[in-house]
C-alpha cells in the first residue's frame, strides 16, 4: 500500500518487522528495518529504487495495484545492493524495456548480480532528467557511501533528496516520518548505522557533504532507503553526519573483554572502578564480549575517546572472539582514539602484547604496555587494577 510523502510523491516500500540480521549475519537489526521505494507521478512516472528480493513479488503486485506498470517511464536505481535492487528481477519481467537510470558502476553491479542486460542509462553528478510540470531530477554521485555505485537523486520544486543509504537507519515503523517516532530510537539507530557502515568512508563523506552543500539545493525532505523520512528539520541529520564524520568522540571510555574463568572479568571491573574514582565526569561502559552484540559495541567504540580490550592468554595469544572482534574494529578505520590492553594468564602472558599489537594496527594510539595479572587476581592485584584504571583516566 502506497503512502503519501509529498504532493505527487508516494512511498511504495516494505516494512520488515521481523528482520534481526542484515548484510548476511554481519549487522544486527534489533528494531527491524524498512526498504523504501518511491513512486513519483508527474507528467512522467518515475520509480526510485525497489525492495529486497524476498519481497519482490509482493512489491511488484502492490505497485501494479497503484499504477499500470507499463505507465512507468523511468526507473532510478540509486544503488545496486540487493536490498534496494532485489525486486528489479520480478519487475523487469513485466516491463523489460523500461529505462533504468544509474551510475556506470551500478550497471556493473546490477549486471554482475542479476546477469541481465536491461535498458541501462548511465548518469553522473549534475545530469538532469525532466519529469514534467516544471520538475527535474538531478543526480549526485555518492561513490563509496557506501558502495562505488551509490548516488542520490534530488527532485526540484518539491525539494526532496532521495539519499539512498546515506542518512538512514534500520528502524521498522508504520510511521513514515522522523517527527512521528521515538527520537531516542531514531537517533540510536542513526548513529549505529553510521558507526558500523559509514565510518570507514568518513574522509570521503566530508568531501561529499561539502559538495552537496555547495550545490545550494533547498532540501525540504531527505527520503532515505531505510527507516524514517526526514521532513522535520531534515538538515539535522546532515549536521549530525558532519559531526560524526570528523573523528567523532564523546567523553566516554569503553571496556570490552572476554573471559574464561572470570579472572579477566574481575580485572575489568576493578579498572572501571578506578577510572570512575579518578574522573567523575567520564562515562564508563563495561561489556562482556561474549554476552554483547558486536555492532552495538562498535557503536560504543565510535562514541569513545579510549577503549580497553581484555582477554586471558590462550595458546600464547587471545581468545578467538577477541581476535575476530578487533579485526572488525580495524575495518572501521577509527581515528583519534586511544587504547589499552589487559588480561589474566597462567603459564604465559602473551594476550596483552597481542592486543596492543592488533589495536595499533587498527589505528589506535596505545597508551602503555597494558595490565597483566598472573592467575586469578587477589586483593593486591585488584587494587593494582584499580590504580591502573585511575592512570587510564589521567591518560
Amino acid at each position: 500500500m502506497k503512502k503519501l510523502v509529498k504532493n505527487n510523491v508516494s512511498w511504495i516500500g516494505k516494512v520488515d518487522w521481523e528482520l534481526q540480521k542484515f548484510h548476511g549475519d554481519d549487522y544486527s537489526t534489533h528494531n527491524g528495518s524498512s526498504y523504501n521505494s518511491y513512486l513519483i507521478q508527474e507528467e512522467k512516472n518515475v520509480l526510485i529504487d525497489t525492495v529486497w528480493m524476498p519481497f519482490g513479488k509482493e512489491f511488484v503486485d502492490n505497485l501494479a495495484s497503484e499504477i499500470d506498470l507499463n505507465d512507468i517511464d523511468y526507473i532510478i536505481m540509486n544503488h545496486g545492493e540487493v536490498d534496494h535492487s532485489g525486486a528489479l528481477v520480478e519487475l523487469m519481467k513485466r516491463i523489460p524495456e523500461t529505462p533504468i537510470y544509474c551510475t556506470a558502476n551500478a550497471v556493473k553491479s546490477l549486471k554482475g548480480q542479476y546477469h541481465q542486460d536491461w535498458n541501462f542509462n548511465t548518469v553522473k553528478t549534475g545530469d538532469k532528467l525532466d519529469i514534467g510540470n516544471g520538475k527535474e531530477l538531478i543526480f549526485v554521485e555518492m561513490a563509496m557511501l557506501h558502495w562505488p555505485d551509490s548516488m542520490a537523486t534530488y527532485m526540484t520544486v518539491d525539494n526532496i533528496l532521495f539519499s539512498n543509504d546515506a542518512f538512514g537507519q534500520h528502524l521498522a515503523s508504520e510511521k513514515l516520518f522522523n517527527d512521528l517516532v521515538d527520537q531516542c530510537d531514531l537517533f540510536n539507530e542513526a548513529i549505529k548505522y553510521y558507526a558500523n557502515i559509514i565510518t570507514p568512508f568518513s574522509p570521503i563523506l566530508r568531501k561529499k557533504l561539502d559538495e552537496i552543500i555547495a550545490l545550494n539545493l533547498p532540501i525540504e525532505m531527505i527520503a532515505t532507503s531505510h527507516g524514517m523520512i526526514w521532513r522535520d528539520n531534515p538538515m539535522q541529520i546532515v549536521e549530525k553526519y558532519i559531526q560524526w564524520a570528523n573523528d567523532y568522540q564523546e567523553n566516554q571510555i569503553t571496556i570490552i573483554y572476554d573471559t574464561m574463568w572470570n579472572g579477566t572479568k574481575h580485572v575489568a571491573e576493578k579498572i572501571a572502578e578506578g577510572i570512575i574514582a579518578e574522573d567523575k565526569d567520564v562515562v564508563v561502559k563495561l561489556f562482556n564480549l561474549a554476552k554483547s552484540d558486536d555492532n552495538d559495541l562498535i557503536t560504543e567504540i565510535f562514541k569513545s575517546k579510549t577503549v580497553l580490550i581484555g582477554s586471558p592468554t590462550v595458546g600464547n595469544s587471545v581468545l578467538h572472539s577477541i581476535a575476530g572482534f578487533i579485526h572488525m574494529v580495524k575495518e572501521m578505520k577509527f581515528k583519534n582514539k586511544k587504547a589499552a590492553a589487559f588480561g589474566c594468564y597462567g603459564w604465559s602472558g602473551g594476550s596483552v602484547k597481542v592486543i596492543n599489537e592488533m589495536m595499533d594496527k587498527a589505528g589506535f594510539e596505545i597508551i602503555d604496555d597494558g595490565f597483566k595479572n598472573l592467575w586469578n587476581p587477589d586483593e593486591e592485584m585488584k587494587n593494582a587494577a584499580f590504580e591502573y584504571g585511575k592512570n587510564i583516566a589521567k591518560a
